[in-house]
């Protein structure tokens, strides 16, 4: 299965109205199960998620990113955001999605940014668990 990734509609709303500073070290990303059901629509806090991962080496609300960086390239229009690879390591964990979120320590008031559908359940059974971002980077919008 193809692994594909979406932004959440309202995100940028929310990002015009600052509530969402992409290179503070504020954003995070937690795992989901399959019954979990994205909305790109009406899904904007960490509260409209559900069937978060449980299981050894993962800790409920995910990880914190490591060196967010957002970048813009005048020769082609497009802003990247990237971030490093993050690992669960010796985990014992089932997901189907990624959820990149802006934490505030609030679920009701920390917006929602993207998610990745990884096409089928992935699992790790005592090892690690790696989501490896693109080349370019988790998301990018190009300005045309």
């Amino acid at each position: 299965m193809a692994v594909s990734a979406y932004l959440y509609g309202l995100c940028f709303s929310q990002a015009f109205d600052k509530e969402i500073d992409l290179e503070d070290g504020s954003v995070k990303v937690m795992l989901t199960t399959s019954s979990y059901t994205p909305d790109q629509d009406t899904h904007d806090y960490k509260d409209d998620v559900t069937n978060e991962v449980s299981g050894d080496g993962y800790v409920a609300g995910g990880t914190a990113l490591s060196t967010p960086t957002m970048a813009y390239a005048t020769a082609t229009n497009v802003w990247n955001f990237d971030a490093d690879n993050v690992t669960w390591a010796s985990s014992s964990i089932t997901a189907r999605y990624a959820v990149y979120y802006y934490s505030t320590g609030t679920d009701g008031t920390s917006p929602l940014i993207c998610y990745v559908d990884f096409g089928e359940d992935e699992t790790s059974s005592n090892g690690d668990f790696t989501i490896t971002h693109h080349t370019d980077g988790i998301f990018k919008v190009t300005v045309s």
